[in-house]
């Protein structure tokens, strides 16, 4: 493994940022009145968001880190999310800048969270990007020393997923 200029090596840091990351990502749904469950039996390597038609991607950089972490939902888990950030008073549209802003927050939340939680020093996150569509795709890079989960999470009777990569 890679040692890192924070002093954790590519597989502990994996593990250290799944561990904060989902732990942060059930919290801050808990503070908006979201029920997020983990679904431990449907943790995957690599990339596996079906159903997926919003996603924010935000970085996780800092000394020789270069890592990201996704949050890609279904429209229920959407609508779930944008009806809780909103209370109700904006409809989930993935077309409207204004629904599509809750998700790039909410991604914003849970990594400032995590990382308070992972304590790596010298870790930032960078501004979240948001995509939309039908049935979003990522494709992992099939490069050596990147490691990426899926870790899946049941909300408002629809699916949430955070993929986190490590690059190393």
């Amino acid at each position: 493994m890679m040692a890192t200029d924070t002093g954790t090596d590519t597989g502990k840091l994996l593990s250290i940022l799944v561990n904060a990351y989902t732990g942060a990502l059930i919290s801050v749904s808990r503070t908006v009145g979201i029920d997020a469950e983990f679904v431990k039996a449907e943790i995957s390597h690599g990339i596996n968001a079906p159903g997926s038609r919003v996603a924010a991607l935000i970085g996780i950089v800092g000394g020789t880190v270069h890592s990201t972490a996704s949050l890609m939902a279904d429209l229920p888990a959407f609508e779930a999310y944008v009806a809780a950030f909103t209370g109700g008073m904006v409809k989930a549209d993935i077309d409207d800048p204004m629904s599509m802003s809750v998700i790039g927050e909410l991604t914003n939340m849970i990594s400032g969270q995590a990382l308070i939680k992972a304590d790596v020093p010298n870790l930032d996150i960078t501004p979240p990007q948001m995509l939309s569509g039908e049935n979003l795709k990522a494709i992992p890079p099939k490069k050596a020393g990147v490691k990426s989960f899926t870790l899946p999470f049941s909300v408002g009777g629809g699916k949430l997923f955070l993929i986190l990569s490590v690059h190393g």
